[in-house]
């Protein structure tokens, strides 16, 4: 598996596995139904750094890394993954979240801050407790959950 920054040429491919995962509306605030048009200013935009993880030209999986803030909050980055359904279970979240620790401190990051977290999302919750990122707060009842209804969000820290 190669995991390079995404082209043009990807947005069909990320497309496919944003609309799944946001589709269930249990892990993300995207609503179910976001539009196509929308992936770009979520998923492609200027000021964030998409990256993708292939194999035989197939997309398995995505991240973005951006600045979690502008100017004086810039140093440290905010990411999200998105692991396609048919792929899940066989290490890519763990191999994407590798990847943007090293991008991360090459260039210059002396953080990473996950900003919304769903509780419920125990599976993403231990692989990011595994890389030493750490609680450090919790929004009670900060995301509306497809099917728990209002669940507690957590923020995420790891030092670089």
């Amino acid at each position: 598996m190669k995991i390079r920054r995404a082209t043009s040429v990807d947005y069909d491919q990320v497309w496919d596995i944003f609309s799944a995962v946001i589709k269930t509306g249990d892990t993300y605030v995207f609503h179910p139904r976001t539009p196509r048009k929308d992936l770009e200013k979520h998923w492609f935009a200027d000021y964030m750094t998409t990256f993708v993880a292939e194999e035989e030209g197939q997309i398995l999986g995505t991240y973005i890394i951006k600045p979690n803030q502008i100017d004086l909050g810039s140093h440290i980055a905010n990411c999200s993954y998105m692991v396609s359904p048919k792929a899940q279970g066989n290490g890519i979240g763990r191999t994407l979240c590798e990847h943007s620790i090293h991008y991360a401190r090459v260039n210059g990051y002396v953080g990473i801050q996950f900003n919304i977290v769903v509780s419920t999302n125990e599976r993403a919750v231990e692989l990011w407790k595994k890389f030493g990122f750490r609680i450090i707060g919790t929004t009670p009842k900060g995301f509306r959950h497809s099917e728990l209804g209002l669940v507690d969000t957590y923020i995420m820290y790891l030092a670089l």
